[in-house]
Order: C-alpha cells, then structure tokens, then sequence
C-alpha cells in the first residue's frame, strides 16, 4: 500500500506544471462561462462546468502520454456526462434490425442538443488552450483574453462579473508564480533544491501576498474608475450614457420609464404607452404552481387618451388592509357562482429590482410566508380589496425592501360561458355601481369614431359576455403583432392612442390591443380595467415539443416551476360580471388565456389484473437498464470508431452516415424530421408555438417579429405541408434542397 501511495505521489509531483496548467486553464473557463448568466438553463451549467471538471482530471490523474487517447476519454466523459444530466425520455424497447438501431441512437442524441454542442466547445477550448499556453507570452495572452471578455460583459449587459474577473486575476498572478518556480526548477536545479527544504518559507510569502490582494480588491468600497475605457469616455464627452440592457445595472427600477424603444419588462410608469421594445430575455423570476397561470401584476383604471393612471381616491387609500400569515383576505364580491380552483405558487425572485406588487395567479386569497415559513411578514404589505392587489407601500420600495421568495394561495374563477352569457356585466347595486363608476370612465377626447367601430362590431351580440368575446376576437383576427410598430403610418389627426392603433398604425403590441378592448368595452358600458403582469413562462417540460394534445394529455393542469423572463412581459384586460366578478380576456394577437374550466366527469376504466401488472414491472425495470447501458455503450463505440478513422478516410465515412442516417427514411419524412428540428430551435429563440395554434398560424405570427426571415419561413412551412399532408412523394434532391434551406434559416436565427 506504501508502495502504491509513493508512485501515486510521485506521478503527480512529476510535470507538476503542466497539471496545474490544465486546472489554471479549466477554471478561467468555467468562470468565462458566467456571461451566459440569464441565457442558459440551469442543467447547461451543471454540463458545462462538470465537462471542465473531467477534462482537467483526467489531464491531471491518468498517466497517458498519447493526446490521441487522452481525447478519446475526454469526449466519452462528457458524453456519459450529458446523458446523465439531461431529461432524456428513453426509448426502452430494444431495435432488431440496423436500420431500427440507426433510428434508436438518433433518437436519443437528439435529445442532447444544444447540450453535447455546448460541453463540446468547452472541451475543445480546454484542450487547444492546453496545447496553446506553453509560453509566458501567451500565458499572458489567454488570461488577459479572458479578463478583457468578461469586463466588457460586464459594461454592457446586466449580469455583474466582477466576481468572475477577480478569480482570473488571482489564477494569472497564481499561474505566473507556478510558472516561474517551474522555470526556476528547470534552470536552476540546485537553487530549487535548496528552496524545496523549506516549503514553508517558500509558498507562505507567496500564499499571503496574494490572499492580501484579493481580500482588498474585493472588498474596496464602490468607487467611480480613475480609468476608463475609450467608448465610455467618448460617449461621455458627447454628454451620453453608455447604454446597458435592461436588469440590475440597467435604469434605475423605481424611475419612470420613457417612451420610445425599450427593453421588454414589467413597465413602471404606463401615463403615456406607444413606441416600440427590444426582446429583453434574461430570466425575472421563477414560479413553482399547481395550475398554469398568468402573473397578475397592477391594475389601472383611469384612460387619459395617452395611457394609463391609477385611481387617486382617499377612500381607496383607506381601504387597504393590513395583512397577516395565512390570514384569507377579504373580498368585496361574493365567490363566483361557477365554483373557483386553488392555485399554490412559490415565487423565487430572479432580478433584485423593486415592483409596487407581488405576482400571482388573480385573484389573490392568502400570502403564507415570506422568505421562508418561520418569518415574520413585513409591515410594508397591504392588501386592497378593490383592485385586488397585495401592495407594498411607498416607504418600502423606496428602501428598496422586495421579498426574494414569497408562497401565495389563489382562488381561480372557473369559467362556465353559459352562465355568463346570462350574467350582466356590471354590479347591480346601486351604491357599487357609483364607487366603480371610473371602470366606465372615457376622456372627453375620444374619437367617436372608436365607440362606432365598438358597436359595429358588437352589433349582432345579445348578452354582454358575447359583446366583449366579439370584441376580443376582433382585435386578435384584424391586427398585427409587432414589437416596433411603424410610427410612420401616423398622420397626426388623431392624438387618441387608441384611436391611433385602430384606424392608423393597424400594429402593436400587447399594451395597444389590451387597451383598445378596454376602451372599447368601456364605450358599451361594460366595465373593464386594464391589467398588467407576465405570461405563464416556460416550463422544463416543454423541451419534449410545442405545446399540443401530447403536452396537454401529460400535463393537463401545467402544473410545474416555470422560468418567467423580461419578454414575458405582457397586459390585458378584465371585465366585472354580475356573480363572477372580473373575468380576463386576451386581445392580442398569439397569445391565449390560460383559463380554469369545470372538470368533466371521468369515464370508469374496467380494472386491471394487479397481479400481471406487478409481474410485467421488474422485466420493465431491467429493460430500462439494459437501454440505457445500450445506448451508453453503442454511442461510446460510435465515437470511439469514428475518431479513430476521421482522419484517415473522413470522406467515405461522411458519404456512409449520411446513406445510414436517410437510408431508411422516406424524403418527406427527412422533411416533416427537419422541420421539428427547426421548431426545437425556435422554440429556444423565444418563438413559442401557443396551444391553440396551427404550424401556420405560429410560423405567420414568428414572420410579423423577424420580417427579413418572413420568405425563408413561408418557404419552408409550403414545403413541411407538402411533405406531410400531400400524397406526392419528394425527390431525394428536392429533400436535400429543403434540408440545406432549414440549416441557413437555423443559421440567422442563432
């Protein structure tokens, strides 16, 4: 056992060098990673920095000379570790024949994508940089490299690095020392010899000079920089900011925003709407439910022709509530004659920015606990019965207090759409109807013509839950959704917003058609307020595919932890029924509403052998195992094969797997195949397909927000049709055609 200990410790004293190089080197990397902060899912991390952990070990550990060999066991190593990491969805039934294997494996690997792809491109950089850094000079050149990315990171997005940039500096100062202690064994044996006798004196210097340094760099009070970067001095000389995305670095989140082009988020000041929005997709909050929801934020109710204000009315200041844990809230209305459903949600705050609210499923019923169950709520929270909002108060977001982690209790409203169209929009009681009469309030300003247009299109409805659905479908099926609208289009007659959207720009976004419905509705005397918060998010599920009956059969209420981002930001409106209270409705175009419906009554299933089920579970199980030691070892194989090869006959063998790959394919199958993978890759750009919506549908909706790809996609979504509606079989050409077509569409979307 000496024995093995003393060649353990002598292979690792050996080189001991170019060991530490490998872990100096993977862990630059693995902080340079952190710029993808909001961008990559959590799993991606887990990948990317287990990758890194691999190589550098076995870089360090195993005795192997041969870099042939060491990148055989690399590549294994972060395949085993994607596979493991990932949510793969076996296939546990076993092929038989080499096509049925073909199918197997590509089924499975594509399931690591983009993942493999992303840990292949760390081990990549890991092992040139290993070949690359053997001088003081580039040495230099790949921690400076690294350190100059994540400022500039740093400046011009919202994800703090400075963290991350201490930790390279103190690996380059830690890295020059090793590097010149190595230099200093390797050119002066006799004077290393004499230093090795006293370790202590030797690596305590340098251990506390450097523990010095980092201990003041990171803990030096925030100060402007004495030096700064050539665009922010020129950019200051011009009397301008340096512009940075929207987050916690960016405008100051208690200040009122501006018109004119933005970032996507939850808006702070709505007076005057208009202008347009970047896509802002870096993650808000998380939100763990029990029933797919919309966060509901503020309410607004006042129309002033440009936006939107709150109701400044003494009463309603002092009808706040104060609230206790567990405490049910009072409500002003009656429960909802059709029934309600209780949503459970623990929201995880992201972002570290103030909001006036918290966000919940509407409306409301209990607040459990605040960061965790044990503390005390803070005296900032009230509750206000009318708008149905759990509110801070002003001195709290002054101080910037905002719960990082908050679990809140909702009691849904079913919606019974046979009831409602028998319900009266609007409170019968004369006294509730005089405190709500600024739900019906329109400027004096309003365009007569938007109260016409209102009754023309509501001119067939008998019952006001019809005049607000027809309303609602209109705005959806005669407008277009866009980001930026063309202000172009506005002729200067009108100074209405609304009036604008509906007769002039004829596009927008989410606060355009959310409060045009509102308006409209108001001109009916249906009584509306608009509604701001976020759209339920993405849950980790979805990876399998676009919403549809799949997703829906496996997942009907959607509970689960969705990841809320900045561009799910997003308004619409509510309308007050007699007996339902406020009902929402989604007026913008390819958004849907997730409403809770009555549950149908469950057919009987006849029962079961117990006893054959239970027998059939162990053999399952072992099935189970042996696929995926299959799939383990059948990819190994794969890739050990093809690396040994690559080099030698890299033609033949590319010309062979793509004859293995399509062989038991028909050309229309390669194209309904690529065109899922091409919604797999939309999907995680943000282009979402909504559960109602057909392929075209959504494919039209993506055109409206990129117009430059607008020909690429009709192309494409003509040809998928084709391929899987039409009984013409394609032309291996015209397959290969549409395949390249796909790539160059992947290729300007990423």
């Amino acid at each position: 056992m000496k024995r093995v200990l003393k060649s353990i410790g002598l292979y690792l004293i050996a080189d001991w060098y170019e060991k530490l190089r490998f872990i100096f080197i993977a862990i630059i990397l693995s902080n340079a990673v952190s710029i993808f902060e909001g961008f990559w899912w959590d799993e991606t991390y887990t990948i990317a920095y287990y990758t890194l952990i691999a190589a550098a070990a076995i870089d360090v550990l195993l005795p192997l000379r041969s870099l042939f060999v060491k990148l055989l066991l690399q590549i294994s190593a972060a395949i085993f570790i994607t596979t493991q990491l990932v949510r793969m969805d076996w296939v546990v039934a076993r092929p038989q024949r080499w096509q049925e294997w073909i199918w197997w494996l590509q089924a499975h690997a594509v399931q690591l994508h983009p993942f493999i792809w992303i840990s292949g491109a760390l081990l990549l950089l890991h092992v040139l940089f290993g070949i690359w850094t053997t001088t003081r000079i580039r040495m230099f050149g790949f921690v400076g490299t690294s350190i100059l990315l994540l400022t500039i990171a740093d400046s011009f997005t919202p994800i703090w690095l400075w963290d991350e940039v201490g930790m390279v500096v103190f690996i380059g100062l830690l890295w020059l020392v090793i590097l010149h202690l190595s230099q200093l064994q390797r050119n002066h044996p006799h004077s290393w010899k004499e230093l090795i006798e006293y370790p202590l004196q030797l690596i305590l210097p340098i251990a506390l000079v450097l523990a010095v340094l980092m201990t003041v760099g990171l803990n030096m009070p925030s100060l402007a920089p004495l030096l700064q970067d050539p665009y922010t001095i020129w950019k200051e000389a011009k009397g301008e900011k340096v512009q940075v995305f929207l987050g916690d670095k960016g405008s100051d989140p208690l200040s009122q925003s501006s018109t004119g082009n933005a970032s996507s988020g939850y808006s702070r000041s709505d007076k005057q709407l208009g202008g347009g929005f970047e896509y802002d997709y870096s993650p808000m909050m998380t939100v763990s439910t029990s029933q797919r929801s919309y966060w509901r934020g503020e309410s607004k109710a006042l129309y002033t022709g440009e936006g939107w204000m709150d109701v400044d009315a003494e009463e309603d200041r002092d009808a706040n509530i104060r609230i206790q844990k567990g405490q049910i809230f009072p409500a002003e209305d009656e429960p909802p004659i059709a029934g309600t459903i209780q949503v459970n949600q623990i929201v995880t705050m992201i972002r570290k920015e103030v909001y006036p609210v918290l966000f919940a499923a509407a409306p409301i019923t209990k607040l459990n606990w605040i960061d965790n169950d044990q503390a005390a709520l803070p005296s900032g929270l009230v509750w206000e019965p009318g708008s149905g909002e759990l509110r801070l108060l002003n001195w709290s977001m002054k101080n910037r207090k905002y719960p990082q982690t908050y679990s809140v209790t909702s009691s849904v409203p079913v919606l019974d759409e046979e009831l409602l169209r028998k319900a009266k929009a609007g409170w019968p009681d004369e006294d509730e109807a005089s405190r709500n009469a600024h739900y019906l309030q329109l400027p004096d300003t309003l365009p007569a013509r938007v109260r016409e247009l209102a009754e023309k299109v509501t001119a067939e409805a008998t019952n006001d839950y019809d005049r607000a659905k027809l309303l609602e479908s209109y705005l959806r099926l005669n407008f277009n959704y866009n980001n930026m609208p063309d202000e172009s289009k506005l002729t200067g007659s009108s100074a209405d917003f609304v009036d604008q959207f509906l007769f002039e720009l004829e596009e927008g976004y989410c606060d355009y058609f959310s409060t045009s419905m509102a308006v409209m509705a108001r001109s009916l005397g249906l009584p509306a307020r608009w509604v701001k918060g976020f759209t339920p998010g993405v849950l980790p599920a979805s990876d399998y595919g676009p919403p549809g009956e799949f997703m829906e059969e496996l997942n009907p209420t959607g509970a689960g932890t969705y990841t809320v981002r900045n561009s799910d930001a997003h308004s619409w409106v509510e309308i007050y029924f007699e007996g339902f209270g406020w009902i929402p409705f989604e007026a913008t175009a390819g958004f849907s509403f997730p409403y809770s419906v009555a549950e149908e009554e469950e057919t009987a299933l006849p029962d079961l052998d117990t006893n054959a089920q239970e027998a059939a579970e162990p053999g399952q199980a072992e099935s189970y195992s042996n696929a995926k030691l299959w799939t383990w070892g059948s990819m190994t194989l794969l890739i050990l094969s093809a690396a040994a090869w690559i080099f030698v006959r890299r033609d033949k063998l590319i010309a062979s797997w793509r004859k293995l790959r399509h062989g038991s394919y028909t050309s229309n199958d390669r194209i309904v195949l690529e065109t899922q993978k091409l919604l797999r890759i939309c999907k995680k750009r943000g282009m979402e397909r909504e559960e109602h919506e057909t392929l075209r549908e959504a494919v039209l909706r993506w055109s409206q927000r990129s117009k430059r790809l607008r020909d690429d996609f009709k192309s494409v979504l003509d040809g998928f049709e084709q391929a899987k509606y039409s009984p013409v079989m394609a032309t291996s050409e015209e397959a290969d055609r549409f395949v390249t077509k796909v790539k160059a569409l992947i290729d300007q979307l990423r």
